[in-house]
């Protein structure tokens, strides 16, 4: 699997190479509008949450394609061997079975549509899968020999379906050009709603008793609950230089129907970026990530005892709410080309710098995220085909 890894990680960079070198100006860079409207903030790294302000009258469609691969366990800011957790349940540090790895893979689509030159609406859902591959400690593994005997020394967990669904208003409070500012800052405020199923069960597990079971937090799709956004975005720009901040919160305030609560999250983006052609820029980000770690047991765990040993001890760390939780600082870096007028395509690639978890848990190994871009002006849209040009450009 990593020689695989490393072989795509070598034709991604081919790849990208071959295209900054094609693209790369004779002359020196000129002083670009950014390769999306000028109103929004004309460039922004599109995986940002709530990022740019569509043109007014506009509508602004983005689909992303996001894998995260995630290995080896961690806590603390430790590395750890899977199966040095493997033994009896003690819930503690010794368990029934334990994760190696996971790979998650998400489509992204979101919505927007501005309504004035200040006031933007969002909505944004996505589609998951999770696969997370398991190991057996020597007494699950027996049990496992009879059912499933090629596999016996694990499996992979397995869960897919629709997201949650986020809908955010997004303000802006000050801006030094109504049409194409250099510098503006907006806040937002939304609600995401439990669209994702919380209620996942085993389905490939080879273990007598346990398909049906509810599967841990983790392999779960949404929070289960109706969770408060509130983010504050600050983007700049010295042509050919962009440059933003972006802050986001997501409240779990209330239980789900399972009777747990997710860990409240802070993110934050620091980004540059430097258009270095008409058509196509490279940015440079710095992501921050704390989550708090988790509150309850689901009610299957409570009454059923699905993911607990004989003992009361948890079956694996997954079943503890309080191995979730981290701090996380990642390094993305991404490359953005327009193919057509009000079309933008992006690459990034993201990787973990730091990493401090409620452990043990599986850690970020790396993300890769393509991302593709439209905007569509409506009739009443100042970039609408055939419409005068705004009386503020004095002609």
């Amino acid at each position: 699997m990593k020689f695989i890894v490393k072989i795509k990680h070598t034709v991604f960079l081919q790849l990208l190479a071959a295209l900054l070198f094609s693209l790369w100006p004779s002359s020196p860079a000129q002083a670009y509008v950014g390769l999306c409207c000028a109103h929004c903030g004309g460039n922004m790294p599109l995986n940002i949450f709530g990022g740019g302000i569509p043109e007014t009258h506009e509508f602004r469609v983005k689909l992303t394609q996001m894998f995260m691969q995630m290995g080896p366990l961690r806590n603390g800011t430790t590395d750890l061997v899977t199966d040095t957790l493997l033994g009896t349940p003690n819930g503690t540090t010794s368990f029934a079975v334990a994760p190696r790895e996971m790979r998650m893979y998400m489509t992204m689509l979101g919505l927007a549509y501005s309504f004035t030159d200040d006031f933007a609406l969002m909505v944004m859902t996505s589609y998951k899968r999770n696969d997370m591959d398991m190991v057996f400690n020597a007494a699950l593994t027996s049990n496992a020999m009879g059912n499933n005997p090629t596999r016996a020394r694990g499996f992979t967990m397995h869960s897919e379906g629709l997201g949650d669904t986020r809908i955010l208003g997004k303000y802006r409070v000050y801006a030094n050009d109504t049409l194409a500012p250099t510098r503006q800052v907006s806040v937002l405020a939304g609600l995401s709603l439990p669209s994702g199923n919380i209620n996942k069960r085993f389905t490939r597990n080879p273990v007598t008793g346990q398909n049906g079971t509810i599967l841990p937090y983790k392999m779960q799709l949404g929070s289960g609950s109706f969770d408060p956004l509130f983010g504050l975005t600050a983007q700049g720009s010295t042509d050919p230089f962009w440059y933003g901040f972006n802050a986001f919160y997501i409240g779990r305030w209330h239980e789900n129907d399972q009777g747990y609560e997710q860990g409240d999250e802070i993110k934050w983006d620091l980004y540059g970026m430097y258009q270095f052609h008409p058509r196509a820029l490279v940015h440079l980000q710095l992501n921050g990530h704390w989550e708090d770690s988790y509150n309850g047991l689901p009610g299957a765990t409570l009454f059923n005892r699905n993911g607990l040993f004989m003992n009361g001890a948890f079956l694996s760390p997954l079943f503890d709410p309080n191995n979730y939780g981290f701090t996380k600082l990642n390094l993305t870096a991404g490359i953005q080309y327009q193919p057509l007028p009000l079309h933008i395509m992006e690459l990034a690639a993201s990787k973990p710098v730091y990493q401090d978890v409620n452990g043990p848990q599986l850690k970020e190994e790396w993300r890769i995220m393509f991302t593709y871009y439209i905007e569509i002006p409506t009739s009443r849209s100042r970039r609408y085909t055939g419409t005068q040009a705004p009386p503020e450009l004095g002609f």
